[in-house]
């Protein structure tokens, strides 16, 4: 019935000129309208099928740690979800298990976190149990939150994860060296463009200051580093060409280089490896992340999913952020090794043949990928796609009706570093990372619905233009590029932070309107950032009551029915738009 008007409207059939290409917006009649671009916002079938069904995801998070006292007892709980049904949204997720590997329900895998920051929660308390209960009270759909492969958390030190230095994920960390003409080679200072403090340090600087000892006043003559001459004789600040570096050495490291440096020759800055687990490097990132590979990761973190699910009537679970591995240079441990070597049936140079760590001339950092390096990122997403779908069925084997979900960072362009693929497993763009391989491992199509942390102040691309900032940098923009991947797979929901609008509801409110005109609603991060002040925002916008798409369990599975059918008869989608959202966003 709804087959000719959807391609209608989606533009996948007939053509017309387009008088003006921006059109007003208002999802959500209780605030004033955005400005959104017609020509790419909107243009799926899930946000068509959205409007004609009335249905709108108002989805709002309850961080863990950051709310520990606004649900450590039975009458918070309950005030609480009368606050959430009340503003009008349907849907809560709660984060039962955050970055540190505790739960805030009372496990028997996990510790339960006794306190936060100060905040504590009663021993043996049961917020999860009070949270269902008072959910379905108010007919509000209830998601629980898991941070997969995630054990600990840096800034504390705490979590399951310390106690297992085994299951942490191995970083591939980059020595820098400076090779001299013989192969001999000595370590460089970190950071490079600053001389270490002591008597054995060697850099290399691009612009250096003070007294030292160099190589170069020891002889007449030059040095080449990577092509760059270095001038200068006698002792004191060397003269530096235009462009070029100069090589400090003081103790051994100036021995080194009054053997090695001759006179006319060439060096040359590169890398050696270092494999360390994540908890050696507390300053990079808080989550202390697993092996996503290693078997023993895997069961246990199955275990947990597999007791909420068993234990609470929720309605769903989705994955947060850490369902992933901590970056390009993780998981590069020997089990990992000996997995992938199996998988592409030899023994590798490690890591040579996945890449290569460099140093340029210029200090900065690159790589030289390897004969596998595309074998490496196909494996890392496939790896993933596989856990994802055990997980699922372990959770429905528990709850048969849960509902499954992910949370996942806007910007699609930078998650092959990550390993997750979260399109389609049929999305086809012109990403430059999208292998064939890389895009069967996609896991849109194993999760009812997908939250893109879309966390961008600037609501609209229109906005965008006239604050001469990035199109890609916006919620509408972030959003749009998300729906476009599942292909009608799962429901989008666009994630908007509170945080950086510090209290500004003019524009929270072009946000809100920005999620829900180019996904099928918003999820609002997070409870803690301030929303006693914007109950009445949040009341206005979703005054007019409508119950998530995911409410309506039957609903998903007609829209892939008739993506499926449209893809069969060879009806063309749009084009996907690419523009370039900002790295990190959402993580």
């Amino acid at each position: 019935m709804f087959a000719p008007l959807l391609i209608a409207s989606l533009g996948l059939q007939g053509h017309r000129p387009i008088e003006d290409r921006f059109v007003w917006a208002a999802p959500l009649p209780g605030l004033p309208s955005v400005r959104i671009d017609g020509l790419t916002t909107g243009r799926t079938l899930a946000t068509q099928w959205a409007k004609n069904f009335l249905v709108q995801g108002r989805l709002i998070w309850i961080d863990g740690t950051a709310n520990l006292d606004r649900v450590n007892s039975k009458a918070k709980i309950s005030a609480l979800a009368a606050h959430i049904a009340d503003a009008g949204f349907n849907t809560i997720v709660f984060d039962v298990k955050p970055i540190s590997g505790q739960t805030l329900y009372p496990s028997k895998i996990a510790p339960q976190i006794q306190e936060w920051r100060g905040k504590t929660m009663p021993t043996g308390f049961d917020p999860l149990a009070a949270m269902t209960r008072e959910a379905h009270r108010r007919h509000l759909s209830l998601f629980v939150s898991l941070n997969a492969f995630s054990e600990g958390h840096s800034l504390f030190r705490v979590g399951p994860g310390y106690a297992h230095p085994e299951w942490q994920t191995v970083l591939y960390e980059p020595v820098p060296i400076l090779r001299a003409v013989d192969d001999a080679e000595y370590p460089l200072a970190d950071p490079l463009d600053y001389p270490a403090e002591g008597q054995d340090s060697l850099a290399v600087l691009r612009s250096p200051a003070g007294p030292c000892e160099f190589a170069v006043t020891l002889n007449a003559g030059h040095y080449v580093v990577d092509g760059f001459e270095l001038g200068g004789r006698g002792r004191g600040v060397p003269t530096v060409p235009r462009g070029g570096l100069v090589v400090q050495g003081s103790g051994r490291a100036a021995a080194f280089l009054r053997e090695h440096a001759w006179p006319g020759t060439r060096m040359r800055l590169m890398t050696r490896p270092a494999f360390v687990p994540i908890s050696h490097r507390p300053e990079e990132q808080f989550p202390l992340l697993l092996n996503p590979n290693d078997p023993a990761v895997q069961a246990y973190e199955l275990s947990i999913v597999r007791e909420v699910a068993s234990r609470y009537a929720i309605d769903g679970m989705l994955f947060d952020d850490r369902f992933r591995y901590a970056g390009l240079r993780a998981d590069f441990s020997q089990s990992t090794r000996a997995l992938f070597e199996r998988r592409v049936g030899k023994k590798l140079r490690w890591p040579d043949d996945v890449y290569q760590a460099t140093v340029t001339p210029s200090l900065g950092h690159g790589m030289e990928p390897g004969p596998y390096y595309q074998a490496w990122i196909d494996w890392r997403a496939t790896r993933l796609r596989d856990y994802l779908r055990r997980a699922r069925a372990e959770a429905l084997r528990a709850r048969p009706r849960l509902q499954f979900g992910m949370y996942v960072g806007a910007w699609y362009g930078e998650y092959p570093a990550l390993g997750v693929n979260y399109a389609a497993s049929d999305f086809d763009a012109g990403f430059w990372f999208m292998s064939d391989d890389y895009r069967r491992a996609g896991v849109g199509d194993l999760v009812d619905f997908l939250i893109p942390g879309c966390y961008y102040t600037t609501p609209t691309i229109a906005a965008a233009l006239v604050g001469a900032s990035p199109i890609g940098a916006t919620v509408e923009s972030a959003a749009t590029l998300a729906s476009r991947t599942v292909r009608d797979r799962a429901w989008v929901y666009a994630g908007i932070n509170l945080l950086p609008f510090r209290g500004d509801q003019a524009a929270i409110s072009d946000c809100l309107q920005a999620a829900c005109s180019s996904s099928q609603g918003v999820m609002v991060f997070d409870l803690s950032h301030e929303t006693e002040a914007l109950w009445p925002l949040f009341k206005r916008a979703f005054a007019q009551r409508m119950p998530a798409p995911h409410q309506k369990r039957w609903l998903i599975r007609r829209l892939r029915n008739a993506r499926r059918s449209l893809d069969r008869r060879g009806v063309r989608e749009p084009p996907v738009v690419i523009a370039a959202g900002n790295a990190g966003t959402g993580q």
